[in-house]
């Protein structure tokens, strides 16, 4: 193929006890998926149906092993983490029932989904889309995927951050308003899902700022955990 420009590199995720690597194909996030968290952001999760915000595949960052940098990023004083349970699509398919929905997914992945929170809140309560608030490249660092068929599917178990050694978010995945089959149904309803896409499923409330310098370690129960330093821009 001759092309005008080099292509894009190809983003990809780590998969645990395997030398093969997961590409990254789009990188969709259930918004407000845990009610005290959507509390804490100023909205009534008791009357919303899921709605979902997407990343660049240019956000992944893999968090292979060790400690991973992420920048601090421009035009924000106000740098958020979110701890994520990630699901990631080995199968696509459009209008996916929830009774099936489980069996589109290679595994799962600890992930953050970092936020330019002052960013997103201007945005949002200006009716305007968040995507400088949240779409930017290397904002969403991942851990090694495990497979389904290593640790079958999580509906239970802890959800936390800490930073700097200090506890900030803590929580269960069994509290999503949610679930990873009813995410993907919904979602499918409105967008065929492809292999490689990666879905983040929400964050628990405590999200709050870090600085440069600062360690986050995020954990999922059953998963790899993911040690990540903000570093300066």
């Amino acid at each position: 193929m001759n092309y005008a420009i080099d292509p894009a590199p190809v983003y990809s995720l780590a998969i645990a006890n395997s030398d093969a690597r997961f590409p990254v194909n789009r990188i969709f996030c259930v918004g407000r998926n845990y009610a005290a968290h959507a509390r804490e952001m100023g909205r009534d999760p008791d009357r919303e149906k899921p709605f979902f915000f997407m990343k660049p595949a240019n956000a992944t960052v893999p968090a292979d092993g060790g400690e991973t940098t992420i920048p601090y990023p421009p035009k924000t004083a106000n740098f958020h983490h979110e701890i994520e349970l990630v699901a990631v699509i080995g199968k696509g398919g459009a209008d996916i029932p929830v009774e099936r929905a489980l069996e589109h997914v290679f595994g799962y992945a600890v992930g953050l989904d970092m936020t330019r929170r002052d960013i997103q809140l201007e945005a949002r309560d200006k009716g305007r889309p968040w995507e400088f608030g949240k779409s930017f490249a290397k904002s969403a660092p991942i851990g090694p995927i495990s497979r389904v068929a290593d640790v079958g599917h999580l509906t239970e178990g802890r959800i936390a951050v800490s930073v700097n050694g200090a506890p900030r978010q803590d929580s269960d995945i069994s509290k999503l308003i949610w679930s990873v089959a009813e995410s993907i149904a919904y979602l499918s309803e409105y967008e065929a899902l492809e292999p490689g896409d990666v879905i983040m499923t929400g964050t628990p409330e405590g999200v709050n700022a870090v600085v440069a310098g600062d360690v986050m370690i995020g954990e999922v129960a059953g998963l790899t955990p993911i040690t990540v330093r903000v570093r300066g821009a």
